[in-house]
């Protein structure tokens, strides 16, 4: 993976200023999760180097594992081509689902 000048900036936030965070296992690849970030959440990120969302419907910041003990430890973070959604490669405690299931994608379509 090639390393870039980072700026905030350049990254492209939607019309509430949220961008999509998919958050993948960084031993495994496993897409654990899909969350939303703003400016500020990952500024938190970047200085705690633990995944801060924004909540969309508490409209509030999270800390990942602030209640539960399963914290997200950033491995490396990546945007893609149109600068619109974040890959966060993580190193997961626990579950990372509300519903105790390792990741968010437990139920497949058939």
């Amino acid at each position: 993976m090639k390393t870039t000048k980072f700026r905030l900036g350049n990254l492209k936030f939607d019309k509430n200023g949220l961008i999509p965070a998919i958050i993948q296992d960084y031993k495994n690849n496993q897409v654990l999760m899909v969350a939303y970030m703003n400016k500020e959440s990952l500024r938190r990120t970047l200085k705690l180097g633990k995944t801060c969302y924004w909540s969309r419907s508490r409209k509030e910041y999270w800390v990942k594992g602030l209640t539960s003990g399963h914290f997200q430890f950033v491995k490396s973070i990546a945007y893609d081509c149109d600068m619109d959604a974040l890959l966060i490669k993580v190193r997961q405690l626990g579950k990372a689902c509300h519903t105790q299931n390792r990741s968010c994608f437990y139920r497949k379509i058939k």
